[in-house]
């Protein structure tokens, strides 16, 4: 995925992106203050818009931030977005900070839309999905000690603990990392966690552990829908290496099947039976969407 957007939205303008600027008194450049969306596009339609807004929400709610817009007005901005930046396959990020404050200091100023604007910022992410063939190939990953904070289900644009972890999979010469946090699984460095055993697909369950992902939701709805056992509660570390099937999971990542996990193999060592069928289900998903 590249960032070729060039004309970007930023507190009620369109611009380009090289025009748009912040103050370095923004708490979201000073502090990470503030939360963040990354929304699929698949032919011009936007991939469960109003679950990726409750999750904004949600967010917002968690850390005492004032949603600026109501939802038409969001949609709206997003689709006029769309249309100054033309293409396929693409993705909105969606970024909101608390705004500028005058001095820097950790206290939240009483909500006052006149003194302390929040930033609103978006822009759009070209994507170039992978050949289904590409992702059949499979991932490689390791486990690491989740160490992040315990607030993991908002989507905070604070992500150095995410950064530091994605390091160290590419330090280790693999795809991404699964977190682990007292013996069980939370979830990938940008991804939520499947696991298949004996023809059941299991996922851990939503908390403040992990984000609540929007593609897994989806992929949980697609397999309930037909017929698939779903169980969503904990994954011991140890579970993951009797599995006959892992995945990943994300927005832009779609399904990733995972073949070697810290070097051993996973299951046969290549894309399972239930992940051709749930990743058929996904893409035929998308055709409706597209249709529409």
């Amino acid at each position: 995925m590249s960032n070729e957007a060039n004309i970007v939205y930023l507190n009620g303008s369109y611009l380009p992106v090289e025009e748009a600027t912040i103050s370095v008194m923004d708490r979201g450049f000073l502090f990470g203050d503030g939360v963040y969306e990354v929304m699929p596009v698949f032919g011009n339609k936007l991939l469960r818009v109003d679950g990726h807004l409750q999750r904004l929400q949600n967010s917002m709610n968690r850390v005492s931030l004032q949603n600026p817009y109501p939802d038409q007005q969001w949609k709206n901005m997003f689709t006029e977005l769309l249309e100054k930046n033309p293409g396929d396959d693409r993705a909105v990020y969606l970024q909101v900070s608390r705004g500028t404050y005058p001095a820097r200091d950790l206290k939240i100023k009483p909500y006052d839309e006149t003194l302390y604007p929040p930033t609103i910022f978006a822009m759009i992410l070209h994507v170039t999905p992978p050949a289904i063939e590409v992702v059949s190939s499979g991932i490689s990953v390791i486990t690491v000690d989740d160490f992040r904070w315990h607030a993991c289900d908002i989507k905070s644009t604070s992500l150095l603990g995410s950064v530091m972890l994605k390091h160290q999979a590419t330090e280790a010469d693999v795809e991404d990392a699964i977190l682990i946090r007292d013996g069980f699984v939370t979830e990938g460095t940008a991804s939520n966690v499947f696991l298949v055993k004996d023809g059941v697909l299991i996922t851990p369950p939503t908390g403040k552990q992990l984000l609540p992902g929007i593609t897994r939701d989806l992929v949980i709805e697609i397999a309930e829908n037909n017929a698939i056992l779903v169980e969503q509660r904990e994954i011991s570390e140890a579970e993951l290496y009797t599995a006959d099937e892992l995945w990943m999971t994300s927005s832009t990542r779609e399904i990733a099947p995972v073949i070697k996990l810290n070097g051993n193999t996973v299951g046969s060592g290549a894309a399972g039976s239930m992940w051709k069928r749930v990743m058929g289900l996904y893409q035929d998903y998308k055709t409706l969407l597209r249709q529409q």
